[in-house]
C-alpha cells in the first residue's frame, strides 16, 4: 500500500502546500512558512513529549494498582487501592498485599460493568436453581455472597486484508435420449479475491488454565469498547495478562483465514460441487489494542478439593458455568423414577389381565 504523507502547520495545523520558488512549506491560513528541517524537528519534539506524558500515565497506573497473590492456588490479581480484597476469588483463601503493581500492563480500552453485584448474584441463583442436582452447598447464601466482579484481559486485533480463495467446482448435467440416460460432469477451476477488513478479533490474554472459560462468556460487543479510565477499575479485581500479543498472532491470522474462507465461499453459487484448494490472507495492515472485559466469578471447592468454576458476561449477561452433581439426590430421583414406572407398569398390567 502506498504511504501517504500530509505536512500540517505545527501553528495552527492547517494542510501546508510546498513552494518550490522558495524552497519552503506554506501555511495559507496563518501565511506561516516552516523548511523541511523546521518540520522534523517540531515532530520530534511532538513525539518526545507524546512518549513522556505516556511514561508518565503508565507509571502513574502503577502506582494506583495494587497486587496480590493467593499463596494457596498462586492466582495473582490487580485492584485500585480502595479494593478490599479480603478472599481469593479462586480457592476462597485469604490472600496477601504484596505491594505496588511492576509491569507494562496498562490497557488501551475497557469495557465496563453492566451488570451490578445483586444483579450477578440473583443470575446465578436463577442458573443454579435450574439444576436440581447440584449440591445445596454450592448455592447455599453464603457461597453466592462469595462472587466477585473481575476484569479479564484480552487482546482486540483489527486488520485489513486482500483474501484469495482457490476452489475445485463441477456442475452435473443428466438427460434421457431414448432408454438411455446421459450424465456429463464439467469441472471448473474457482477464484475469489476480496479485500476484507476484521473488526475487534478477541483473544484471551490468559493462559490455557482460564481461556475456555473466557472463551465461553463470548463475545463482548465492539461497541461497549471504551478508551481505559483508571475509575472503571474502582471497587473490582483486575486479572494480569500473562500472554503477549506476538505468541497470539498465529492464532489470530487462523481466525482471520477462517473468516475469509466462509465469506469468499458464501460468494459461489450454482455449482453441484465445490472443494475449497486454498485460502490465502495478505494483511496490509494490522493493530492490536489491550483490552479488559468485565466477568463475574464465582469458584465452589468440593469436599474433595475440586474446583467449580461459574462465570458472567459482566456487560451482556451470558453465563458459562462447570456444575458439580450431587449423586445422592441424583440416584434418590433416579430411584424414585424407576419405582414410579413400576407402579404404572403394574398397574397397566393388572387392568389388561
Amino acid at each position: 500500500m502506498p504511504t501517504i504523507v500530509s505536512y500540517q502547520c505545527p501553528n495552527c495545523e492547517a494542510a501546508l502546500s510546498f513552494h518550490p520558488d522558495k524552497g519552503l512549506f506554506h501555511c495559507e491560513y496563518c501565511l506561516s512558512d516552516f523548511t523541511e528541517a523546521d518540520l522534523t524537528k517540531r515532530e520530534e519534539e511532538k513525539q518526545r513529549k507524546k512518549t513522556e506524558a505516556n511514561a508518565q500515565e503508565q507509571a502513574r497506573f502503577e502506582n494506583e494498582l495494587e497486587a496480590y497473590y493467593c499463596p494457596n492456588c498462586g492466582a495473582e490479581v490487580a485492584c485500585t487501592g480502595n479494593t478490599v480484597a479480603d478472599i481469593c476469588c479462586y480457592c476462597h483463601t485469604p490472600v496477601i498485599h504484596r505491594g505496588k503493581l511492576s509491569g507494562e500492563m496498562k490497557p488501551d480500552k475497557i469495557i465496563p460493568f453492566r451488570f451490578d453485584r445483586e444483579q450477578a448474584k440473583e443470575a446465578f441463583t436463577n442458573f443454579a436453581r435450574k439444576h436440581r442436582f447440584v449440591p445445596k452447598e454450592f448455592r447455599s447464601p453464603s457461597q453466592i455472597e462469595k462472587i466477585q466482579g473481575i476484569y479479564y484481559p484480552f487482546w482486540v486485533t483489527d486488520a485489513d486484508t486482500e483474501s484469495n480463495l482457490e476452489a475445485d467446482g463441477t456442475r452435473v448435467r443428466t438427460w434421457r435420449t431414448g432408454n438411455y440416460r446421459y450424465t456429463e460432469t464439467s469441472h471448473y477451476r474457482i477464484e475469489r479475491t476480496g479485500e476484507i477488513h476484521f473488526e475487534d478479533i478477541t483473544t484471551s490474554a490468559l493462559t490455557e488454565a482460564d481461556k475456555e472459560m473466557l472463551e465461553g462468556v463470548l463475545p463482548f460487543p465492539s461497541d461497549a469498547l471504551q478508551p481505559f479510565s483508571m475509575p472503571y477499575l474502582s471497587g473490582f479485581l483486575t486479572k494480569k495478562r500473562d500472554i503477549p500479543s506476538d505468541s497470539l498472532k498465529g492464532e489470530v491470522h487462523r481466525k482471520m483465514e477462517q473468516y475469509a474462507t466462509t465469506l469468499l465461499r458464501g460468494t459461489v453459487h450454482g455449482f453441484n460441487t465445490v472443494n475449497v484448494k486454498d485460502v490465502d490472507v495478505n494483511l496490509y495492515r494490522e493493530g492490536w489494542e489491550y483490552a479488559l472485559m468485565p466477568l463475574w466469578i464465582l469458584v465452589w471447592r468440593d469436599k474433595k478439593g475440586k474446583s467449580y468454576t461459574y462465570a458472567m458476561n459482566g456487560h451482556t449477561g451470558k453465563v458459562w458455568g462447570q456444575l458439580p452433581v450431587h449423586y445422592p439426590k441424583l440416584l434418590a430421583w433416579g430411584g424414585g423414577l424407576a419405582a414410579a414406572i413400576l407402579a404404572v407398569a403394574t398397574l397397566i398390567g393388572g387392568l389388561l389381565l
